[in-house]
C-alpha cells in the first residue's frame, strides 16, 4: 500500500541552507525568507500584544464558543494524562523516585498555508500548559492578506489560551528561529506542531540542537468497514482528509464489494459539490489513496495494522470489539458517529498524530510529550553497603574498576 511521495531527503539541501542562514544572519535571513516564501515584508516578527487582544475582541462569537468548548474538552483529557511521581522503596533507606518534570520552554508551530489551522493552536498549547511548561512561544506564517501578521483567528486562539509570545514566521525558518534563538525569540528546548515538507525537514536537521515531537507528513485516513457501513458517511470521511492536501491519503479497507461500489458512487457525487474540488480529486486519485478489498474483516484488521494509519475509523458491526484489536494507529474512531473531524476539533483527543506508518512505534502529541523523566536516587549508607559487593563485581566484569572504587572508598574508613 503505497504512500504519498514525501521525500524529506530531497528537501535537505534547500532546508539546510535556510537553517544555516538563520543561524548565521538571524533576523535579516528570516525577513528575506518571509519575502521570498510568503510574499510579505515583516519588520517586527513578534506580533504586538495589542494585536493579539484585538483579534479576540473581533472574533466571531460562534467561533469563540466552539474554541472554548474544544479547549474545555481537551483540558479535561489532558488533566487525566498527568503522571504522578512513582516512588519505589527497594529496602530500608533505598529509594528511587521516577519524577516527571515539564520542559522549561517550547516553541509551537502552527501551519497557515493552505488553511489557517487554528485547531492546531489548541492541540499544541493545551497539553503544554497542562504539563506545566513555563514558557511558550508560538509561530505561524505571516499572511499577506493581514498585513504580514499571523492569521487573526490563530491570534484569537492564542489570546483565549493566554499565549502572549507569537511570531509571524513560517516554514523552516521558524523551526531554525526556535532552535537557535534569534532576535526577540529566545532558544527553546522543544519544538512541536505539524507543517509542510520544509518544516518537517528542518525538524530532522535540527533534532539534537532542539527536541522535536515527530516528523509528521501528509495527513491520512484509513477506514475498516463492512456491509453495515453507511456509504455516504464513509465517502464524506474520506473526503474530509483529502481536503487537507493533494498528498493526503484516503484508504477504505473492506470485504464488501457492494460497499466499495456504493462508496465510489458517493465520492463522485460528494466531491463535485465540495469547495476544494481540485485538491480533493488530486488526493483521491493519487497512489496513496484507494479502496482495498479483503477476504474478510480478519484480513482487513491485518491490513490496517500493517498500514498504521494516522487516523483509523471502524465502521463495522461490533465496532468496539474490532477497535480493541487494533495495535497500530495514531487515533482510533469507533463507529459511525465518531468521524475524524470530531477528533480534529472537539472530541477532547489530540489531532497531532504520527503519519507515514510511524504509528507502529510512535504516539500522538500529549501531555507526556512536554515532560521528561528524571530518576532521583536516594540511598543511605546501610542501603549502599547492602549492594556494594554487587556493584564492585559488575564494575570489574566491565573492566571499570574506578566504578567499583567509587563505592568501596565509602567503607574503607
Amino acid at each position: 500500500m503505497p504512500r504519498a511521495d514525501f521525500d524529506v531527503e530531497a528537501a535537505v539541501p534547500a532546508v539546510h541552507a535556510i537553517c544555516e542562514a538563520v543561524r548565521t544572519r538571524g533576523l535579516d535571513a528570516i525577513r528575506e525568507f518571509g519575502e521570498k516564501f510568503d510574499g510579505v515584508t515583516v519588520d517586527e516578527i513578534r506580533v504586538p500584544a495589542a494585536d493579539i487582544a484585538a483579534a479576540l475582541t473581533e472574533l466571531d462569537p460562534a467561533i469563540r464558543a466552539a474554541l472554548e468548548e474544544s479547549i474545555r474538552r481537551l483540558r479535561a483529557t489532558c488533566a487525566n494524562e498527568l503522571e504522578q511521581d512513582a516512588v519505589t522503596d527497594l529496602g530500608p533507606g533505598a529509594r528511587v523516585t521516577h519524577r516527571k518534570v515539564p520542559v522549561d520552554r517550547v516553541g509551537l508551530y502552527v501551519p497557515g498555508g493552505l488553511a489557517p489551522l487554528v485547531s492546531s493552536v489548541l492541540m499544541n498549547v493545551v497539553p503544554a500548559q497542562t504539563a506545566g511548561v513555563g514558557s511558550i512561544a508560538l509561530s505561524s506564517p505571516p499572511q499577506k492578506e493581514f498585513g504580514g501578521s499571523v492569521h487573526p483567528t490563530i491570534l484569537a486562539a492564542c489570546a483565549l489560551l493566554g499565549v502572549e509570545e507569537v511570531y509571524a514566521v513560517g516554514g523552516a525558518q521558524a523551526i531554525a528561529m526556535f532552535a537557535y534563538g534569534v532576535g526577540p525569540c529566545a532558544k527553546v528546548d522543544l519544538v512541536t506542531g505539524p507543517g509542510n515538507i520544509y518544516t518537517v525537514t528542518a525538524k530532522r536537521l535540527l533534532k539534537g540542537q532542539v527536541g522535536i515531537d515527530s516528523e509528521a507528513g501528509p495527513t491520512e485516513i484509513a477506514i475498516l468497514a463492512d456491509d453495515t457501513a453507511d456509504a455516504a458517511y464513509v465517502a464524506a470521511d474520506l473526503i474530509s482528509q483529502a481536503e487537507h492536501d493533494p498528498l493526503a491519503a484516503s484508504v477504505l479497507v473492506t470485504p464488501s464489494e457492494r460497499l466499495a461500489g456504493e462508496v465510489e458512487a458517493e465520492l463522485d457525487k460528494q466531491v463535485s459539490v465540495t469547495r476544494h474540488v481540485e485538491r480533493i480529486r488530486t488526493s483521491l486519485s493519487g497512489p496513496q489513496s484507494g479502496i482495498v478489498l479483503v477476504d474478510d474483516l480478519e484480513q482487513g484488521l491485518d491490513v490496517v495494522n500493517a498500514y498504521a494509519a494516522e487516523h483509523l475509523e471502524i465502521h463495522t458491526e461490533d465496532a468496539s470489539a474490532w477497535a480493541a484489536r487494533v495495535r497500530n494507529a495514531g487515533a482510533i474512531f469507533v463507529g459511525q458517529y465518531a468521524p475524524v473531524s470530531l477528533g480534529d476539533y472537539c472530541a477532547g483527543s489530540n489531532h497531532v498524530l504520527p503519519t507515514a506508518g510511524c504509528a507502529c512505534h510512535s504516539s500522538g502529541l500529549s501531555v507526556r510529550a512536554f515532560t521528561k523523566s528524571v530518576h532521583v536516587v536516594d540511598y543511605s549508607r546501610d542501603a549502599l553497603e547492602a549492594v556494594a559487593g554487587h556493584v564492585v563485581t559488575l564494575a570489574n566484569a566491565e573492566d571499570l574498576p574506578g566504578h567499583g572504587a567509587a563505592v568501596s572508598v565509602r567503607f574503607e574508613r
